[in-house]
């Protein structure tokens, strides 16, 4: 679309009034699925949520949350909270994360790039280090993609490679970790024979090392900083098989709490410290669990913790991790360009807008959805409030989480008449539901139920719409399953999923304000979470932009 003739300026709705208070309410982590024991929401006493569910079958119905719904490479791909808020505030299908790296692979534009190129000015006297998680989970990562960067490496002159694996057992089963470096030892294996000093270097799992977020506990990252940079670990192996079958032998350990661990030589020496001269990539292509590494390596001005020594060395990201702080300054692909977001076009159309999470999923309901992007578009329509999340436990510590003070902070905003839109994400479901603790999952689901119906009640009040979705699922079915669907037992024992799904999410609307007519179309059967902008826009009384996804709604 050329600069002259685009405008901000949204057409007005021909049936549906402008005006109107209009609560947007994500459930992170909350997919339908077939009620069993499994099932931590249908489990939960969610009185609101059924309500909407029971009430007329012309307001609520399932979109798809995963796979090409969401930009991901296949419907094996599950969704995520990150490229599900892309689609909920795009109103488009924007290529994402793996499957940007997949064609940037595919078609070798990986290694004609600024970012590859950066780094390989080091690969003739320094070593190149690849960082990230060790896992074919497609969520953060996958083997396959290493094991073409290193290939893609080898064959552009690198001498010299040491990798720091992180363990998954999060996105893929607990102990796949073996399988995994025996894989990537395999690979390595074979590089060393063409003269390509290749190894493992360090290791630790997902969760105790590295890959913290939202500057949760920087603990993590100095534990994966140590083995990483500085070559300290209180674990130390001579191979990575070794190190990963020891820890994994200890009482209660699984791949995501592995501790860090370096690998040596026969004098006791780390083998891949990161010194001046190399060169780093962090290999995952999601961006929340990088970004705190990044800036450890990336900033000069950095107090988080002591960082002892910081080599300089040419850094990229796989992907940029944020597009605010332009984090990392170098990567080896570059991000979707989201642009026209709905936030965007809303505020540009005078909705006064109000969003809200806590601290774990505050980035999904604001930069996330407003298509990776920091900040307000215009400070005088809009507030963002954080509420910050529990720190130093684990979400099923406290399922409760901070639901029921979003739910009073997303009240107290429709209450006070400032705002058009409020938009919240409620994480329960999600952040519980990855403990897999299935008693405090429901506990999780419960507390979301009560958060929303405070939300419900205040749009009551105000004569107001709303519209209930989520962003992926993972609450409502807690159990591996085999092909047939049957639970997955393991040692006599069900194996419990922690994961997210790939099963669809509701969508609900309704309230006073919806005016009498507006209902679901029936012509829209595989409408994803990108048809909600538009459905949205409408519920605010314009018309969405031609080229987004269609609206879900019609008034007859």
């Amino acid at each position: 679309m050329g600069s002259t003739d685009f405008s901000w300026k949204l057409p007005d709705h021909p049936k549906l009034p402008k005006g109107k208070t209009v609560a947007v309410i994500v459930l992170d982590g909350w997919g339908e699925a077939n009620a069993n024991e499994y099932n931590c929401i249908h489990n939960a006493e969610t009185p609101t949520m059924d309500s909407l569910k029971q009430g007329a079958p012309e307001h609520w119905r399932l979109v798809r949350a995963h796979g090409k719904a969401v930009g991901l490479p296949t419907e094996d791909d599950m969704g995520n909270s990150e490229v599900g808020h892309n689609a909920l505030g795009a109103g488009r299908i924007f290529a994402q994360g793996a499957k940007l790296v997949d064609i940037a692979l595919e078609t070798g534009k990986i290694f004609e790039g600024d970012g590859f190129n950066y780094i390989k000015e080091s690969f003739e006297t320094g070593t190149l280090h690849l960082i990230g998680l060790l896992s074919d989970g497609g969520v953060h990562s996958r083997l396959d993609q290493v094991q073409l960067l290193l290939k893609g490496a080898s064959e552009r002159g690198v001498k010299r490679v040491r990798l720091h694996i992180l363990t998954d057992g999060r996105d893929v089963l607990d102990g796949s970790s073996v399988g995994f470096v025996e894989t990537l030892e395999n690979d390595l294996a074979k590089l060393r024979e063409k003269g390509i000093d290749a190894q493992i270097a360090s290791g630790g799992g997902r969760m105790n090392v590295t890959m913290d977020r939202y500057e949760n506990d920087w603990g993590v990252v100095k534990r994966g900083w140590d083995a990483q940079v500085l070559g300290e670990a209180p674990h130390k192996f001579t191979n990575a098989l070794e190190a990963i079958k020891t820890l994994r032998a200890a009482p209660k350990a699984n791949d995501q709490y592995l501790p860090p661990f370096v690998i040596v030589d026969e004098s006791g020496k780390s083998v891949g410290p990161i010194v001046d001269g190399d060169a780093v990539v962090t290999f995952n292509f999601r961006a929340d669990r990088m970004t705190m590494l990044a800036k450890a390596l990336e900033y000069e001005k950095f107090d988080n913790f002591d960082r002892v020594r910081v080599p300089k060395i040419r850094y990229a990201g796989m992907l940029e991790y944020d597009g605010e702080l332009k984090l990392p300054k170098h990567y080896l692909v570059s991000p979707p360009e989201i642009d026209r977001t709905s936030g965007e076009y809303l505020v540009k159309n005078g909705v006064r807008t109000f969003a809200c999470s806590e601290t774990v999923k505050f980035g999904h309901v604001t930069f996330f959805w407003n298509g990776n992007r920091s900040g307000y578009f215009d400070e005088k329509l809009e507030e963002y409030v954080e509420i910050p999340s529990d720190s130093g436990i684990t979400f099923n510590e406290q399922p409760l989480m901070k639901a029921l003070e979003i739910g009073e902070k997303a009240r107290d905003a429709i209450l006070s008449g400032k705002f058009d839109q409020i938009r919240v994400n409620i994480p329960n479901g999600d952040m519980v539901g990855h403990t897999g603790d299935i008693e405090a999952t429901v506990v999780a689901c419960k507390a979301a139920d009560k958060a929303v119906k405070m939300i419900l009640d205040a749009i009551e009040q105000v004569g107001g719409i709303y519209v209930v979705t989520a962003d992926h699922g993972n609450a409502e079915d807690m159990v591996k399953r085999d092909k047939a669907g049957k639970p997955l037992l393991k040692d006599g024992k069900v194996q419990i999923l922690t994961s997210h799904t790939l099963e669809p999410v509701p969508i609900a609307i309704g309230g006073p304000g919806l005016t009498p007519g507006v209902r679901f179309r029936n012509d829209v059967p595989t409408g994803g979470l990108a048809n909600v902008a538009a459905t949205v826009m409408n519920l605010h009384g314009f018309e969405a932009p031609s080229d987004y996804e269609t609206t879900l709604i019609e008034v007859v």
